[in-house]
């Protein structure tokens, strides 16, 4: 019996950062001062939790962050084999998201962007899974049931967030995240990713 080749498969990239707690505490230090600045914060996706304005990337613990994933978004351009000698990597756009209790975010995708990833600062358990939704509109309109859901056949698929994770796809993903079941501050870093 032969494998199915796995056209128009959709890549998520999920990975532990090494050496990420330095950084992690640098990082966290820098949203409680934002936060501090901006109690009110802004809505997009999120409901009852806290978005940030986008991070001045000048700053030194956006730098410092940046270099610490940095090769993780590498390897991303090699899989992809895109063409990183005629177009210009740049992360277009950083933010933070807390959510403590109760809080989650609305299914929403990234427009105008390649890739968008989500960074793990604080990750308590039950803290809320990020959902992602397939793409392709013909199975979601219609399609068999299944007896149980695999690499084929699942509609939704999530990642359960764990402190120093890196979640990267791509922009048009449409993706939630769970509510937070926890007392603790779950306290993700978004980013948008585009070659120029």
């Amino acid at each position: 019996m032969s494998n199915p080749n796995l056209f128009f498969s959709t890549p998520v990239w999920v990975t532990r950062i090494n050496e990420y707690k330095q950084t992690n505490e640098k990082i966290y230090e820098y949203i409680q001062k934002l936060k501090s600045n901006d109690e009110d914060g802004i809505v997009k996706s999120n409901i009852k939790g806290w978005h940030s304005n986008d991070f001045d990337l000048k700053d030194s613990a956006p730098q410092e962050f940046i270099k610490l994933i940095s090769p993780e978004i590498q390897k991303v351009l090699i899989d992809m084999d895109w063409d990183s000698k005629s177009q210009v990597t740049r992360i277009t756009s950083m933010w933070a998201i807390i959510n403590k209790g109760g809080a989650a975010n609305a299914r929403h995708h990234h427009g105008n962007s390649d890739i968008s990833a989500a960074y793990y600062v604080r990750a308590p358990e039950n803290c809320g899974d990020i959902v992602f939704y397939d793409p392709r509109p013909a199975p979601v309109f219609s399609h068999p049931k299944s007896n149980k859901p695999n690499k084929l056949n699942a509609m939704v698929n999530s990642v359960k967030p764990i402190e120093g994770c890196l979640v990267l796809f791509p922009s048009y993903l449409d993706h939630s995240v769970n509510s937070n079941l926890s007392e603790k501050e779950r306290v993700v870093i978004s980013f948008n990713v585009n070659l120029i």
